[in-house]
Formats: C-alpha cells, structure tokens, sequence
C-alpha cells in the first residue's frame, strides 16, 4: 500500500480517564457476554448433548461426537476472523462488535429452543452443528476488536492491564456458564435437567445479549482507527497485505496461543466436567459440585489474568509468558492425579494450581498481539493469529482427550499431549523480540512492520 503525504491531523480532545474506563467496562461486559454463550455450549456438551443429540451412536461414541461439536466451530473462527479483520481494518473496531454480539446471542437462544434428536430425528444434530457455527464465526471475529478497542485506548505504559479487560471476559464467562448451570441442577435435578432444566442458560443469553449491546453502543471508535480513516488509509484488502507482509508472524503469534487454547480447553470445552461426571468413568462425582468448582477456577482465572497483565506492564510481555509456560507444566504434571482423586476439593485445587499459568500466559496476550502488527492490518492480524492458534489448540482438545482416554484407558497420554503444546507454545514464544511500548499509531507504521521474529529475515 502506497500512502498519500501525511498532512497535519486534527486529533480532537485527548482520551479521557471517563471515556478510558468506559471501554474497559464494555470490553468485560461484551467479551463475557460472548464466552458465556461459546462456554454454555461447551459446558452443554459435556453433561447433556451426547445423550440428547448423539444418543443412538452409543455412550463413548456420543461423548465424542458431542465434543466434535464443539470443535468444529473453531474451524469457522477463521471464517468470522477474516471478516471482522477486513470490515475492522476498512469501516472500524466497533461496528464489528454490535454484529458479533448480536450473532452470538441469536445463535445461542437456538439452540435453547432446539428439538432433540428423540423429536426430529437426525435433523436435531444437524441444526445444533450450524449453530455451532454460527457461534464460531461470531467468537472468530469478536476477540480482535474488543482487544484494540482496549488496547487502543490506553496509556503506553498499562496496554497490558488495559488489555486484560477482554481477556478477564473469558474467565468471566465460564464463571457464569458454570455458575448458571450449577444453578440449574438444585432447580431442575436428576432428569428434569436433560428434559428441560439444559435451556435456561441458553435463553437467558436474550437477557445478557440485551445488556451488552445497549453498553457497547455508548463507546467511542478506536482512536487509532480514527486517523487512519482521517487520513484516508484504510488498507482496501487488509488480509491480502498481511499474508503478503507478515505470515511467518501469524503462524507464529498463533502458536503462541496453542498452548493455552488446548489447557484451557479442559474446562472451558467441558472436558473435565465430562470426565469426572461420567458414571461409567472412574471418578463418578454429581455435576453440581463438579460445576461449582470449575466456577471456583474461573474466579482463580480471572484474578491471575489480571495479575499476569499487570506483571506485563512491569516486566514485558515475553519474560511474562516464559513464566507463565513454566507454571503451567508445573501444574499439569499431577492435574488429573489430582482430579482422579474423586474428592470435588481436590480438583478444584488441581484447576486452580492451572489458572496461574493459564492467566500469565492470557493476560498479556491483547498487549502482546496489539504489539506484533502494524496498524493499517492489526484488527486482520490479531482476529486471524487468535482463530488459527484456536484451532491448533483448543478446538479439538476435549475430542483428542476423550479419544486418548477411549484408546488407553488412562489419562497419562491426555497430560503428554497437552504438555507438548505447552512446550510448542514457550518455543513460539522465545522466538519473538518484546516490543513492549511500541507506538500503535499510523505515525510508525515502518517501526510497526520491522519483523519481531528473532533470527528471521524481514517478513
């Protein structure tokens, strides 16, 4: 892209503290909102989808099948990642937003309404698969603009923190997908649960969807993207000039994902809730304490997001993460010793000891992302860094998990493979330069576009 001279900008009032805060609190409020309806889901397809919607395949084949649902809306984040990333880079961070929101809520209300495979036969799956999807084109696209709503806001020297607003969403959401569905084995136990007590959660996203779009209308566009489009430089193919410039730095900002994604896909993907509930299993716990203790997790999650975000602003986003990697081995290692232990107690300790690495290596993540790309293509960059490490990591964890379970009888294999997408992310990681602190504006686009990838030549 050739850029016209640059003129003298009107940059309007300075970002105020008010308007920073309000951000921060529409970026919680919108990205819980988001991975409370991606994360009941999940939470759905580990205690009631294989039986409802799977059943005839069989109680082992059905857990897969159900948790295959869950991963084949990750093959879609790219899909909703390359929209959002050309629409955010052309038109804006926001309105970006309003459309994934409203996607997500809609798509999620469905499948709250659903006919189970008992009523409508096979189109039951069917359905429930599309809806999936549509749920991963949302998820695929809202990420990336949240994170340089916030991001983009902030001061130089507290992106981290700043950025850890969409971030702490995450947590936030699976805390209250658990807490809702926990809820809702006290009001509807036993079968009333798989007959009607599963579609509350869903439906109540109406609610949550109805709240999140009334805040996130009253937040101003990313400064950042104003003097671009000031200037007129939107880039008109966002995605062709990132693959073009900087595909090694996609392949390797996404595999610095992976190792989170695919951990953090234990529960959020609804495998351990799976796992320790299955009757037939070898830990046989009620779902009720099971839920709330991936609730307990998630409030760990959220405060070690926050707390690896504030380190990043202290000590760079790359030393930040190496800590991180190193926590999360360590907490791996005796993870499901721990949960086969079969007291509830003990697997909350176990799921806590793991959100300390889990939040060191995701807090600083909006930060480090916003970081790596240039402005003209961050919104493209970012968005499609995210879905692909996504997919390397998390879409499939809880499929090859029960899988390695199903074929070994053990869960030895299940903590190896997640050990080596650990080990594969800390590499990914060591290969970046830390550009903490980096300009974000137009103004430095050359500086932006200098490769952070040590050892490799200017992509």
């Amino acid at each position: 892209m050739i850029n016209p001279p640059r003129q003298p900008l009107d940059h309007g009032s300075p970002i105020t503290e008010r308007e920073r805060r309000r951000v921060v609190f529409a970026a919680v409020v919108g990205t819980t909102v988001e991975w409370y309806d991606f994360f009941i889901y999940a939470a759905a397809a580990g205690l009631v989808f294989g039986n409802l919607f799977f059943g005839p395949a069989g109680n082992g084949v059905a857990t897969i099948l159900s948790f295959l649902t869950v991963g084949i809306s990750f093959l879609f984040r790219p899909l909703g990642a390359f929209l959002a990333g050309h629409y955010g880079d052309r038109y804006g961070r926001r309105v970006v937003l309003m459309v994934t929101l409203v996607m997500m809520g809609v798509a999620t209300s469905l499948v709250g309404l659903l006919p189970t495979y008992s009523a409508i036969g096979v189109s039951a799956p069917i359905l429930l698969i599309v809806l999936r999807i549509l749920q991963g084109i949302s998820a695929g696209g809202e990420w990336g603009g949240a994170v340089l709503m916030a991001v983009e806001h902030a001061p130089d020297h507290k992106r981290g923190v700043y950025g850890a607003s969409p971030q702490v969403g995450v947590p936030l959401g699976l805390l209250l997908a658990s807490g809702v569905m926990a809820l809702m084995t006290i009001i509807a136990p036993g079968e009333a649960f798989e007959q009607w007590g599963w579609r509350v959660p869903f439906l109540f996203s109406v609610v949550l969807i109805l709240i999140g779009h009334y805040i996130r209308r009253r937040v101003e566009e990313s400064p950042v993207f104003l003097e671009i489009a000031q200037r007129k430089e939107q880039t008109k193919t966002p995605i062709v000039e990132l693959f073009r410039n900087h595909w090694r730095l996609v392949i390797v900002a996404a595999l610095v994902f992976a190792g989170n994604s695919a951990v953090g896909y234990m529960t959020t993907g609804g495998y351990i809730q799976n796992y320790a509930t299955n009757p037939a299993g070898p830990v046989g716990l009620d779902r009720g304490p099971v839920l709330w203790a991936v609730a307990g997790s998630a409030l760990s999650w959220l405060i070690f997001t926050w707390v690896g975000a504030w380190v990043s602003d202290r000590i760079g986003r790359r030393s930040t993460y190496v800590i991180g990697w190193i926590l999360l081995l360590a907490a791996l290692i005796p993870l499901f010793t721990l949960v086969n232990t079969g007291s509830v107690w003990i697997l909350l300790l176990g799921l806590v000891f793991t959100t300390v690495g889990l939040g060191f290596t995701y807090g600083p993540q909006a930060a480090l992302y916003a970081e790596l790309f240039p402005a003209s293509v961050r919104f493209s960059g970012v968005s499609i860094s995210y879905a692909i490490g996504a997919i390397i990591g998390g879409a499939f964890a809880p499929t090859i998990a029960a899988a390695l379970v199903r074929a070994t009888g053990t869960t030895t294999a299940v903590t190896v493979y997640l050990v080596i997408m650990v080990l594969l992310s800390l590499v990914a990681t060591l290969l970046l330069r830390d550009r903490s602190g980096i300009p974000l504006g137009p103004d430095h686009e050359s500086e932006q576009s200098v490769s952070p990838i040590r050892r490799l030549a200017k992509v």
